[in-house]
């Protein structure tokens, strides 16, 4: 799919003026008259080229001034291409309000062919934050046979090459991911998803390995979860980025994405049938950090990062594990399977063991479309974060206030653990035991149990990696939540 185009340009008026359109903001005083904010002097220099009082436009109108309200105003040619300037509110001028109406003025310009000056921003936060959100907004995906793959170009104007070639990786590496989540599943298996992995890999010259068959032989939740799939059966994908540092450890971050490529719910299946369609998003752990790791040799963090896609097919058919089966998992531990619905934490906890076991990570986190108690909980605003680590929980939760990505710390309730017990195995992972009505906190426990004494944090992304609706920078449908979160973080270290 095209994406919308991001360069940083001079502030010379005749730079500015050589584009399609242009974007300004403007704010509501509390004595309810109107300010121009921006880059003030290129804004006067343009009223004084096209001859208009952009303030008199604007009070003419009385708008609101709440973030992402856009107005739009013809202007005389004047030997330009430019033809209209959009007038954008940026409400209390927070971050967020620059990331909303960067991402209506995206939105409004989805899919054609234009190159908008904008002037909205003067930090560098801000500029870096409308930067991305005005390519997240303009996001399209679509399998129609008559669409064009037009995309408009946003000349982001200020000093700021390196803030916005940043911004175009990331919000490139976000649009990716929902390409991957929005790929139907007649498409999408395991073994796509480790093509699609491939690919990346060698555009990046990173180090990757893929298990299938007989070399998952000891990864019994994959293989009790994809053997419901016919060919080709679940994938194992490892995915390493690694720096050129001499002379010095760095740290090591292991991430764990669910690799869902369509959840059915098995033999427990789902039901009424239209919780089904958007199964074939149950994949948006796995397709955030393959598109975070994807991006690091271009960012050059001296930090390691291995992603493990953990990828299966939850389907029904003959060969479904059943409730009351009983698996073994990576390291030994043995589960008893009570609701074959709660897939995505039986592939995790191998994922989390063989890291524990084989990689050694200073840091290991995993990220899953894991419970609807999280969505309960927290709505689609905030992903649901568990982790012992009361520092660690600090970083990521700024990381996710920068980026975007919002994050609630969570409690793992030890009142809890007994719901994990089992009379014929070492757990059950449905917190069947006990009644706490805590399903994303027992979820979280139980993935715990695989995760030795390593720095550990669990993301629930259920609610947040899916908007329902085609707003702000979010299209209907998977949104790529993570991403940006962990480049920051990774960034950070």
């Amino acid at each position: 799919m095209a994406y919308a185009q991001l360069n940083s340009i001079e502030s010379s008026l005749e730079d500015i003026v050589s584009a399609d359109a242009i974007a300004v903001g403007f704010i509501k005083s509390e004595d309810s008259t109107y300010e121009l904010v921006g880059k003030i002097e290129a804004i006067a220099a343009i009223e004084k080229f096209f001859d208009i009082d952009l303030i008199d436009e604007i009070t003419f109108f009385q708008p609101s001034g709440k973030a992402g309200e856009i107005l739009e105003i013809p202007i005389s040619q004047k030997a330009t291409k430019a033809d209209r300037i959009f007038i954008i509110g940026l409400g209390d001028q927070s971050t967020q309000s620059h990331r909303l109406a960067a991402a209506n003025l995206g939105r409004k310009l989805r899919g054609k062919n234009i190159v908008v000056s904008t002037l909205l921003a003067t930090d560098s936060q801000d500029i870096r934050a409308h930067a991305i959100s005005v390519v997240l907004g303009a996001y399209t995906w679509t399998l129609k046979s008559d669409s064009k793959p037009d995309q408009p170009t946003f000349n982001v104007v200020g000093k700021s090459e390196k803030v916005i070639d940043d911004a175009k990786i990331i919000s490139h590496s976000v649009c990716r991911a929902r390409d991957l989540i929005h790929t139907p599943s007649n498409f999408k298996n395991p073994l796509w998803m480790a093509n699609q992995a491939q690919k990346i890999a060698k555009e990046g010259k990173l180090s990757i390995k893929v298990l299938a068959g007989k070399d998952l032989a000891k990864f019994g939740g994959l293989r009790a979860v994809g053997k419901s799939s016919p060919k080709p059966g679940p994938r194992f994908i490892q995915i390493t980025y690694s720096p050129k540092v001499s002379g010095k450890r760095v740290p090591h971050v292991v991430l764990v994405g669910k690799g869902i490529t369509f959840d059915t719910g098995g033999v427990s299946l789902k039901r009424p049938y239209d919780f089904m369609t958007a199964m074939k998003g149950d994949m948006a752990g796995a397709s955030a950090v393959l598109n975070v790791v994807g991006v690091l040799p271009q960012l050059k963090p001296r930090v390691k990062v291995t992603a493990l896609l953990m990828c299966a097919e939850n389907a029904l058919s003959g060969t479904s594990q059943r409730p009351s089966d009983v698996i073994t998992h990576y390291g030994g531990t043995t589960v008893e399977v009570l609701n074959t619905d709660a897939e995505g934490r039986l592939v995790l906890a191998d994922g989390l063991a063989y890291a524990d076991a084989k990689l050694d990570p200073d840091y290991l986190l995993d990220i899953a479309t894991l419970t609807g108690s999280a969505t309960l909980g927290l709505g689609r605003q905030y992903g649901a974060m568990y982790t012992r680590d009361s520092k660690l929980a600090e970083q990521l939760i700024a990381a996710g206030e920068s980026s975007g990505d919002r994050l609630w710390h969570m409690p793992l309730v030890d009142d809890y653990q007994d719901s994990l017990e089992s009379d014929i195995a070492d757990l059950n992972h449905t917190a069947d035991k006990g009644d706490y009505s805590a399903g994303s906190v027992t979820a979280a426990l139980f993935l715990e149990k695989f995760t030795g004494k390593r720095k550990w944090v669990h993301l629930d992304v259920a609610g947040s990696a899916r908007s329902e609706n085609d707003s702000g920078e979010s299209p209907k449908g998977g949104n790529g939540f993570g991403v940006r979160l962990l480049i920051d973080w990774i960034m950070s270290l």
